[in-house]
């Protein structure tokens, strides 16, 4: 493997341990939620992270690395510390979406710094790896905005 596709695929396996913390952070807020609907979504939002996961070590094995599997140290910690301040605070749905919004925020710029570490490694825009993550950057970014939506609706009640 070449020493940019070793980079490239760096890029990929950090972006994978951040959509395998959405899938599992929006499981566990669809389990902190009594609303249905809000429930539904999050699982949504789950099985799309699943799937960006999927399409990214896809991408990662084409360019012959081993794709990462797990999620990362800093979104095992978050979890943790949504869990404690779950069982001080409650589970309200305005403190759950707070959470989950605070987790966006950490994936979109997730995915910024991999758009640009991408660019410098000449993958430009266009190029299938770009496009890929490119693509997904705005997945997460409408997810990031639908939450904040459900959030402030959520401090209107």
């Amino acid at each position: 493997m070449t020493s940019q596709n070793k980079e490239v695929v760096s890029v990929l396996n950090d972006l994978i341990e951040f959509s395998k913390d959405g899938e599992k952070g929006f499981k566990t807020s669809a389990d902190d939620v009594k609303n249905p609907e809000l429930k539904t979504y999050f699982l949504q939002r789950a099985s799309e992270c699943g799937s960006a996961a999927s399409e990214l070590q896809s991408q990662v094995r084409t360019l012959g690395g081993d794709p990462e599997t797990s999620t990362s140290v800093s979104g095992d910690m978050h979890r943790g510390w949504v869990n404690l301040k779950s069982m001080l605070t409650g589970k309200s749905e305005e403190a759950v979406l707070n959470e989950v919004e605070r987790g966006e925020d950490h994936a979109l710029k997730a995915y910024r710094d991999a758009l640009e570490k991408l660019g410098r490694l000449s993958e430009v825009p266009g190029s299938e790896v770009y496009a890929l993550v490119e693509r997904q950057y705005h997945g997460v970014q409408r997810n990031h905005d639908q939450v904040k939506a459900l959030r402030n609706q959520a401090r209107a009640r």
